[in-house]
């Protein structure tokens, strides 16, 4: 797989293995840079303008000026996928940091930001797409910008990595009792036929899936609100699903070792993931047949 980095304004296109970070790069020593991933099926970028879209909203957020016009960025993007081949599904992986000067926390001046973008196969993880996933809770002790895909992580890799020792496949996140999202996915709630979620503050990114899904279920006709849960009102809900773009569309069926429902993925799930596969034109392997 190759990778694409725009260092000073010059564009290479490198195999990763060859790939030199610059020793003071400001996304190794402050963080100092955002991120996305862009899901690719069948060798075709997935919400692709959607993700261009956020990545300069957050851009905006931390008074990080991109070289690129967003016309030339998907341009290098598409480049990158003809280049590598890519024809089956996976993710492109891209950051962009604010450059490389003499580390010191105040913004360096006459410095060109950092694009590094690599393409990696990614199979569709079917297993949970049909079962559902179990999932724990914890507290989201993360800083107030959530809306920003900053590099800075770490609170959602601590989260991601309590699931991971307690044999779970996520963390739900909530702030007093208020859930916010998922390490690295939104999380939703059904009950009585309604979807409910975050709203979309700057304590949530806001998902380029989670826009999807509340498109899909106007076509749906199934109520999408946009208003907070409590974790206590997990436990009663008929169906829990989280979503990202490496994720899709998951079922939760257990959280902190108790049963959400009877079990199984629930009926509204089911239809917000028949609806994404049509969306992304998945014609493999459908859920519906599952």
């Amino acid at each position: 797989m190759s990778v694409l980095p725009v260092i000073l304004s010059q564009t290479q296109f490198l195999h990763r293995d060859s790939l030199l970070f610059p020793l003071e790069e400001r996304a190794l020593q402050f963080g100092d840079g955002i991120y996305e991933v862009i899901r690719i099926y069948n060798g075709k970028y997935y919400l692709f303008d959607e993700h261009v879209d956020r990545l300069y909203r957050s851009a905006e957020a931390i008074k990080l000026q991109i070289s690129q016009t967003k016309d030339e960025l998907k341009e290098l993007l598409l480049e990158l996928l003809k280049r590598n081949g890519m024809t089956e599904d996976g993710k492109v992986y891209m950051q962009i940091s604010r450059g490389s000067a003499p580390r010191d926390h105040v913004f360096p001046k006459n410095v060109e930001p950092n694009l590094y973008a690599y393409v990696q196969k990614v199979p569709r993880n079917l297993q949970t797409l049909r079962g559902g996933v179990s999932v724990i809770t914890q507290p989201d002790i993360r800083w107030e910008y959530c809306f920003i895909k900053s590099l800075n992580l770490l609170p959602n890799v601590m989260a991601k990595q309590e699931a991971k020792e307690q044999g779970c496949y996520e963390a739900i996140l909530h702030r007093n009792g208020r859930v916010t999202e998922c390490s690295s996915a939104n999380v939703y709630l059904v009950k009585n036929g309604n979807i409910y979620t975050h709203p979309a503050t700057k304590n949530i990114l806001h998902g380029c899936v989670r826009m999807a899904i509340e498109r899909f279920a106007q076509q749906l006709n199934i109520p999408f609100v946009e208003e907070a849960f409590l974790v206590e009102d997990i436990f009663d809900a008929d169906e829990l699903f989280l979503s990202s773009s490496t994720s899709e569309v998951t079922p939760i069926t257990m959280v902190d070792g108790k049963t959400i429902g009877d079990g199984r993925p629930g009926t509204i799930t089911r239809r917000l993931q028949t609806a994404y596969e049509q969306d992304a034109n998945i014609v493999e392997n459908l859920i519906i047949n599952a």
